[in-house]
């Protein structure tokens, strides 16, 4: 009894290949070979059962341009399908015109010696490449050092302003923001590949677009303008289609920052902002040379959690800033809790080669400026935890990082107020039914059961 087997799917296409004429010929058809290989072509050896033939000609005496002439009749004969290269191709025939088009008109494309990009464009044309050596082994996202399920998206380049502690621009240049067209396309394919969060990241991705006076750009055949708000609002619609988060990071607090709340509170985005205030006196940031003179910024800050009550504030603050002194230090620490900052960084100022602030009068000494990063830490720690300690009881959505034991034994994970390696996590408990199974890169749903530190535990439900 006999079987028919099933074709095979999407199985690579054939090419037919005849080598005629000298060494020199012969080095061009390897040449030809090997490419048509590296883009995962396979070769036939017939003509009958190929999906395109290449005829490798030689010009030289009558009785090879004879042979060349037969090879290409009898390909067009079996096949139907021929493409041309070698000497004959570069020969004319009568009137100037060229030999092979006048003796077989029906072949696909004629190229003269030494011309393998020409041939591939030709049966790239006829026969679609299944593979491209230079793409294809690279994913569509590009190579990402981040776990699969989150990644970084850089919306631009350098920056417009003039920190005094700073010496980016010097490094990086003045603020170019991408085409907005050209972010939305990377985040479909990071999207598209797998990834959960998205993490927008710039040097100031509240200026984005400034450079291009906020010019229209087109996705998908729509105008979009190259400004935050349109950014945000087509990522955000976006990332809904694949179930996943986008997160904003090293955002000024400008007033159009304002119009993103809204966003945030539609689901658009994660209600998280991270917000380098650097400082909170007026004089201190003045000496800085901040784009924002924070003199608003409680105010903003309880704006921002009217319009979206789940939001949470991430900043990071600069201790002993040349000049400062215990009072404008104290109004630093009175605005911490104040503002009640989730999550709160400090560095103690060190002088940066380069940086203007170097040269400002009234250097802080060494040893306070320490001293003054430890009680900032300490007050900061202080409002997370018990911000942390109010999380208690709730359910959450997790995204798991981590979960060893087949899932089973817990593992670590983060929910919208946690970024990846600058905040706490949620350490995940083993699941309560026995059917629950964590898998890394995916949400689940925990129930808050403990702060500890500047991380939660989670039973995952």
């Amino acid at each position: 009894m006999s079987e028919t087997l099933a074709p095979v799917a999407n199985a690579a296409p054939k090419v037919g290949f005849v080598s005629l004429g000298c060494p020199k010929a012969l080095t061009d058809s390897e040449l030809i070979l090997t490419q048509l290989s590296a883009e995962g072509y396979q070769t036939s050896k017939t003509f009958a059962g190929a999906d395109l033939v290449i005829v490798n000609t030689c010009g030289f005496i009558d009785d090879a341009v004879r042979e060349s002439l037969d090879t290409i009749g009898e390909a067009l004969a079996e096949n139907g399908k021929v493409i041309v290269t070698g000497c004959l191709g570069a020969r004319e025939g009568e009137g100037g015109g060229n030999l092979v088009r006048q003796m077989h008109p029906s072949v696909l494309a004629v190229t003269g010696p030494h011309a393998t990009h020409e041939v591939m464009t030709a049966v790239h044309l006829h026969l679609p490449k299944p593979h491209d050596p230079f793409v294809d082994l690279v994913p569509p996202q590009g190579i990402k050092l981040t776990p699969r399920h989150y990644a970084y998206l850089k919306i631009s380049e350098g920056c417009n302003h003039r920190c005094t502690f700073c010496i980016i621009p010097s490094m990086r240049g003045d603020l170019v923001s991408r085409p907005i067209g050209d972010v939305l396309t990377e985040a479909r394919k990071l999207f598209e590949a797998g990834v959960k969060e998205l993490l927008v990241v710039s040097q100031d991705t509240s200026a984005y677009g400034v450079d291009v006076k906020y010019r229209t750009g087109f996705w998908d055949g729509k105008p979009v303008k190259t400004r935050m708000l349109d950014l945000v609002r087509s990522l955000g619609e976006l990332a809904k289609g694949y179930g996943a988060w986008v997160r904003l990071h090293y955002v000024y607090p400008y007033p159009h920052l304002d119009e993103i709340i809204p966003l945030m509170a539609e689901g658009l985005c994660l209600p998280y902002l991270d917000v380098p205030l650097q400082h909170s006196h007026p004089d201190v940031l003045r000496r800085m040379k901040r784009p924002a003179s924070g003199e608003k910024n409680l105010e903003r800050i309880a704006r921002w959690r009217e319009l979206c009550p789940e939001i949470v504030v991430r900043s990071t603050f600069i201790a002993g800033f040349p000049g400062e002194t215990e009072a404008e230090f104290d109004h630093l620490l009175e605005f911490l809790r104040e503002a009640r900052i989730d999550r709160a960084g400090c560095f103690a100022y060190s002088p940066v080669a380069g940086a203007v602030a170097n040269d400002l009068p009234d250097a802080v000494p060494d040893a306070v400026r320490e001293e003054r990063r430890a009680r900032f830490m300490a007050v900061a720690e202080a409002v997370s935890a018990d911000k942390l300690q109010q999380r208690v009881g709730a359910t959450m959505q997790v995204l798991v990082d981590s979960a060893p034991g087949l899932g089973k034994k817990g593992g670590i994970g983060r929910s919208y107020a946690d970024a990846p390696e600058i905040d706490g996590v949620v350490r995940l408990l083993p699941p309560e039914k026995i059917s629950k199974t964590l898998k890394v890169g995916e949400f689940t749903k925990a129930r808050i059961v403990a702060a500890q530190g500047h991380d939660l535990l989670a039973v995952p439900i």
